[in-house]
């Protein structure tokens, strides 16, 4: 092998924020502050910081490998905290919030933690469970002196006055790529959450295959991009290192998620691009219709996490001009796999073929590969008919869970490709189609039945405002569909009625047998509606409308 003569140097993700402070040294970062107030700064002021805080947790004891938590809403605190720890070489574990307490207690001892930074916010859930956690777990409260709350946490430490004395330069340390960087634990909606163990370098590699697609939905050094998904949700989808790397202005939204709030706050600092999941756009879409207008400058959204109905796209890109991009993944891709970015190619298409498109989960990222498998293992063509289970594998895909070999084993493919557990079809151009999750399908009388096409399809209804199909027992077909939904302002609807709107959308033996009205639906820990709670809640449920 003849060798290339490159200097060596590791993928590092304090690389980004040096790069930010020394290149986007003015560009603004903006948090709307648990205590209320407007937080304003730029890449520089967060450089400094990010230093301080570095050498901080240096003094405390934090070497290379500890797992630092953290608890915290989007700000500015926390984004600190993603770069100093990693800088030093610690592991920043991101715990969801909104997991279940023993979820909680089972992640910060599995991970082994030593710290736990808490937004004030979440300073009584901690409390609660003090007594199951590590005797030694050292707290740190995000806030000023100032603003301490008065609290049973074991020897609480304030933040700001950890840092104040510190050094506000630094040399980072010259790690190896393939050192941990961060920790995400998925949802758990079966069993145990599982640890997701991400490098320095896959999360540079992601990074850098989000750049192919930046400028498609809106991340350029002259916008301002607002992530509503959360820190704690898969590295916020990547945002917190693919926006200062292009050096856009950063805005974080903090606890405030309703659509009045996240309209004044996109409107006031002119937010261009916005990602997020398809529960929070119905917020700001419904203070979008009631204000008739949209924030200004707001032009593009990435939705993700869960389908992105037809009638959104629809709204959003007819009636305010948004441009919308669907996004697939998983917290185990790092966690981007594909985009709707539809590129030159589909210029000629008219308007409702794109949104056709973009009802699709989108074209391959790169850094990552896909195939689809049959239930018999055999490759299946991407000729956009034939379904199957989606597979990837790439840079920044995990090959296997954090110290859970069972978990790893049933995850992986023999030849190394992650199984997802979607079943989906690939056009021969490369758009995936999920068709659905394995578990979601709806077998009835032998045939298959796509619970995200029918709800996609329900969901353009005008008075249904959220929706889901699960299946319940049929005594001839096996399985039914049974539409679960929540209506605009208590409208009054009936089964016929949602029969007459889907009649020319889905063929006759994919309509519900019946429907259920609720007030609302519930969600998991990231936003997703839960239909592991709803086919528990709705496990003995017989149909009074079924027709043979």
């Amino acid at each position: 092998m003849l060798n290339g003569r490159m200097m060596d140097m590791p993928l590092l993700i304090s690389s980004i924020i040096d790069y930010a402070a020394d290149v986007r040294s003015s560009s603004e970062i903006v948090s709307q502050t648990v205590e209320g107030n407007i937080h304003r700064y730029t890449y520089a002021d967060s450089h400094r910081r990010t230093s301080q805080l570095a050498n901080a947790l240096k003094k405390l004891g934090v070497n290379e490998g500890d797992r630092v938590a953290t608890l915290a809403w989007n700000g500015y605190r926390h984004f600190e905290l993603y770069y100093a720890v990693t800088g030093i070489g610690a592991v920043c574990h991101t715990i969801n919030p909104r997991l279940f307490a023993d979820q909680i207690i089972y992640v910060i001892n599995h991970a082994k933690d030593r710290i736990i930074f808490i937004d004030q916010t979440f300073v009584p859930i901690v409390e609660k469970l003090v007594d199951r956690l590590p005797n030694d777990l050292i707290y740190v409260i995000l806030c000023n002196k100032g603003d301490m709350p008065d609290t049973s946490l074991p020897k609480p430490l304030c933040f700001e006055e950890l840092i104040s004395s510190e050094a506000s330069t630094i040399s980072w340390p010259n790690l190896d790529e393939r050192a941990a960087s961060s920790l995400c634990y998925t949802s758990g909606t079966t069993g145990n959450p599982k640890g997701v163990l991400y490098s320095h370098r896959s999360i540079l590699l992601h990074t850098f295959g989000m750049l192919t697609f930046a400028a498609d939905v809106g991340l350029t050094p002259s916008s301002t991009v607002l992530p509503v998904v959360p820190l704690f949700h898969a590295n916020a989808w990547g945002l917190p290192f693919a926006v200062p790397l292009v050096g856009a202005k950063l805005v974080f939204p903090g606890a405030a998620l309703d659509g009045a709030s996240l309209f004044s706050l996109m409107d006031r600092e002119r937010v261009k691009a916005a990602w997020g999941v398809p529960t929070i756009w119905l917020g700001l879409l419904a203070e979008m219709r009631k204000q008739k207008r949209k924030p200004q400058d707001f032009s593009f959204m990435l939705s993700g996490g869960s389908a992105v109905p037809r009638s959104m796209i629809q709204e959003l890109e007819k009636e305010f001009g948004v441009d919308v991009t669907h996004g697939w993944g998983m917290t185990e891709c790092s966690p981007v796999g594909s985009t709707t970015t539809l590129g030159s190619q589909t210029k000629e298409l008219s308007f409702d073929e794109k949104v056709e498109l973009k009802t699709y989960q989108g074209r391959r990222m790169y850094t990552v590969d896909m195939r689809i498998v049959g239930e018999d293992g055999k490759l299946l063509p991407h000729d956009g008919k034939a379904f199957g289970e989606l597979q990837v594998k790439g840079h920044a895909i995990i090959d296997g869970y954090h110290e859970d070999e069972e978990a790893s084993v049933a995850a992986m493919t023999e030849d190394g490709w992650l199984k997802t557990g979607d079943v989906a079809r690939i056009t021969p151009e490369g758009f995936m189609m999920l068709v659905d999750r394995t578990k979601d399908l709806i077998k009835s009388g032998g045939e298959w039945i796509s619970s995200i096409d029918l709800e996609n399809a329900a969901q353009g209804h005008p008075s249904i405002m959220e929706c889901a199909v699960i299946s319940a027992y049929h005594p001839q077909w096996g399985e039914r569909p049974l539409l679960i939904a929540v209506t605009e302002n208590d409208v009054t609807l009936n089964l016929e009625d949602i029969h007459e709107y889907l009649n020319d959308k889905v063929a006759k033996w994919w309509l519900p047998d019946d429907v259920v009205f609720v007030e609302e639906l519930p969600h998991t820990a990231t936003g997703k509606i839960s239909k592991m709670t709803l086919r528990e809640q709705f496990k003995d449920y017989k149909f009074e409308h079924s027709e043979s």
